[in-house]
């Protein structure tokens, strides 16, 4: 199947409801990429896609990363520099643990709102919505091939 048919029309603006909800109080960017296929490791292609985005280019560096490659089951969060240097190691393994308890029952739209909402409450604690925040990032899902 490939990554732009994975989601219905409906589960896509879940996800970007689920994204625009998140942000309401945090500085913080999150995005969703869905590709078919992952060569390799699926953190490593993340970061890749990270840089494709160019979600780098935020004021605080505090973007996040969720991504899905859907034919080799893999997926991965990654933070921005501005975030890792400032969380605790293990920062995103709740967030990981809980959206994979929700792909193992293949409710993955379940699972990415879940771990965006899950983000979204973390990354307040640590980059609280800013009075001139803007939203730097798009909220629309991108999809590889």
């Amino acid at each position: 199947m490939s990554a732009k048919n994975f989601f219905t029309e409906e589960q896509k603006q879940a996800i970007q409801k689920a994204i625009a909800n998140a942000e309401l109080n945090t500085s913080g960017e999150i995005r969703l990429h869905v590709d078919s296929k992952c060569k390799g490791d699926g953190l490593d292609a993340a970061v890749e896609t990270f840089d494709k985005l160019k979600m780098h280019k935020t004021a605080l560096r505090n973007g996040v990363l969720f991504y899905l490659a859907v034919d080799d089951k893999k997926f991965a969060i990654v933070g921005d520099k501005g975030i890792n240097d400032t969380v605790p190691k293990g920062f995103w393994d709740e967030v990981r643990d809980t959206m994979l308890a929700h792909f193992k029952n293949q409710e993955f739209t379940e699972g990415l709102c879940k771990g965006i909402e899950m983000a979204g409450v973390k990354l307040k604690t640590h980059f609280p919505l800013q009075k001139n925040d803007t939203n730097e990032l798009s909220n629309d899902v991108s999809f590889g091939s």
